[in-house]
């Protein structure tokens, strides 16, 4: 394997001057960048990462924690992370939490003894003690998605609360008034967000949320197919049942078909976190949708702008309902008035907090 030395004596340079290059400094000649370059192209040099991080302290590398790569929102959002970092010259080691904290904290661990230049984190929940003493210790992090409340960095996420109204308003024009919710674990921001939304949505339309009709899931299928078999199981089952992540909706779908019955005929449904499997179920699934791609990107934008002495920002999308045809089809006339629903999203991100850290 060449070395630098090699490259310095086909170029006719100091190694110095091969070090300038490869670290893009200004101070060299195009001449000699141009013969540099052709050194490391025709001996095939790669440079030494572990050496030239411990000259520059930096790694060049970022870490992410997401909470469940099986699920396809996850692994979109890995993608777009890893996509975006390439582009700006990072490399990405990505650590699947499980819906585990204790997972989420070896995995936090590791990456932190790696000498990750930045951290991304969606958290599992909001009690960690690494995670607290890491965000409190002065390492470069984001989270994206969900996000521990009262600490003192950035979190790109999806507001959903717009969304889940007007998914209310559209069951309710619909002709449904039963409506139940396998909801996600109350310690995670986004498990309490959309319970709190869809609560405020139900009273908005006046309908009643008892609570037989919130059921806990903890963002996993199996756990969706478990509430929906007990919310059939009641003397009254909803009519329709909202998942609040779209595993628990595949779950909840295996439920309503072992039971021989069908969507949206004996029981509608709904999902926040649009895939594109729910386009080729039958019948395809009316979902809430978040900008996934453009979460990561604005995630890795925002830790290197951290990393890089930029000062960070909090970013927020506004997530938007897609309507298919598990929960009916409109009726034919209405004898009551439309609700509006909520105006369309921009596609463009808008800031929450702008705020320097040092």
């Amino acid at each position: 394997m060449a070395s630098i030395k090699d490259v310095a004596a086909a170029a006719g340079v100091s190694v110095a001057t091969v070090s300038r290059v490869l670290n893009e400094h200004p101070s060299v000649s195009a001449d000699a960048r141009a013969r540099v370059l052709a050194a490391v192209q025709a001996l095939g040099y790669r440079p030494n990462a572990v050496a030239r991080s411990l000259r520059t302290d930096q790694t060049r590398t970022l870490g992410l924690v997401i909470s469940d790569v099986m699920n396809p929102y996850f692994t979109e959002l890995a993608r777009s992370v890893e996509e975006a970092a390439r582009a700006l010259g990072y490399s990405v080691i990505i650590g699947n939490a499980d819906e585990r904290p204790d997972l989420q904290d070896h995995h936090v661990r590791t990456l932190l003894d790696r000498r990750i230049d930045g951290l991304l984190v969606s958290p599992t929940d909001g009690g960690s003690p690494l995670m607290l003493d890491a965000a409190r210790g002065g390492t470069p992090m984001v989270f994206v998605d969900r996000w521990i409340p009262g600490l003192d960095v950035p979190v790109v996420r999806a507001d959903g609360r717009a969304a889940v109204r007007d998914l209310v308003a559209h069951l309710h024009g619909l002709g449904h008034r039963r409506l139940a919710i396998i909801a996600g674990p109350a310690a995670t921001t986004t498990g309490s967000e959309r319970v709190e939304a869809f609560r405020a949505a139900m009273a908005e339309y006046g309908l009643p949320l008892p609570d037989a009709y919130i059921g806990q899931g903890d963002f996993q299928a199996e756990s969706g197919r478990r509430v929906t078999e007990g919310f059939l199981d009641l003397p009254a089952p909803p009519e329709v049942v909202f998942a609040a992540d779209n595993l628990m909706a595949l779950g909840a779908l295996d439920a309503v078909r072992a039971r021989g019955l069908r969507v949206p005929d004996d029981l509608a449904l709904a999902a926040f976190d649009d895939i594109p499997w729910f386009v080729h179920t039958d019948p395809p699934v009316t979902a809430i949708a978040q900008p996934t791609g453009e979460l990561g990107r604005a995630a890795v934008r925002a830790l290197v702008d951290r990393i890089e002495g930029r000062p960070p920002r909090s970013v927020t999308f506004a997530a938007r309902l897609v309507v298919r045809r598990s929960c009916g089809e409109p009726p034919a006339a209405s004898t009551e008035p439309p609700h509006e629903p909520s105006p369309e999203p921009s596609p463009e991100p808008f800031p929450v907090t702008n705020r320097s850290e040092s």
